[in-house]
């Protein structure tokens, strides 16, 4: 039997300026989603959790806490981006160009803006990132910068694994 290593990410020597990475798993926002997450981080909008009140606005409908947005984008970014993250050092210029619903699907993709080596550590790199996320008609529903600082290849803590028989 031979056992292959799974995706470990990128380190700092993959990524190159101008780079896109079309992230490969969508996600779809359930109501339930939507109302936990809100609850969760106590916001009180109850454009987000009361379907009677929402029913009343001009979408007519609840909105998606956009914070939740934020989160599901960078979360579906990590695969390609910051696997091998020291720590997010910043977002910077969020934008939400198009509402979202319960029920929509959310695709991302990163775009490499800058890398550069550490200042203070010569074990990582700081890498920018400008990540979009999409809902299932194709339309822009956010977009962000984020700043990493991320691992070079050897220096990352190890990963313990199953040793087979």
């Amino acid at each position: 039997m031979t056992v292959k290593e799974g995706w470990r990410g990128r380190f700092f020597e993959d990524f190159e300026v101008g780079d896109v990475y079309e992230h490969p798993l969508g996600r779809t926002i359930t109501t339930e989603d939507n109302i936990w997450f809100t609850l969760l981080t106590q916001n009180t909008a109850p454009i987000h959790f009361d379907h009677h009140y929402a029913a009343q606005t001009e979408f007519g409908r609840p909105l998606v806490n956009s914070c939740l947005t934020l989160a599901i984008a960078t979360g579906q970014s990590v695969v390609d981006v910051s696997q091998n993250v020291v720590a997010n050092l910043g977002w910077h210029e969020v934008r939400l160009p198009h509402p979202v619903f319960e029920g929509d699907t959310l695709y991302s993709q990163s775009e490499v803006l800058e890398k550069r080596e550490s200042k203070s550590r010569d074990t990582v790199g700081i890498v920018t990132v400008e990540t979009k996320g999409f809902n299932q008609d194709g339309q822009e529903v956010i977009s962000f910068n984020r700043t990493v600082m991320v691992y070079k290849r050897g220096k990352a803590p190890t990963v313990a694994r199953l040793k087979p028989k």
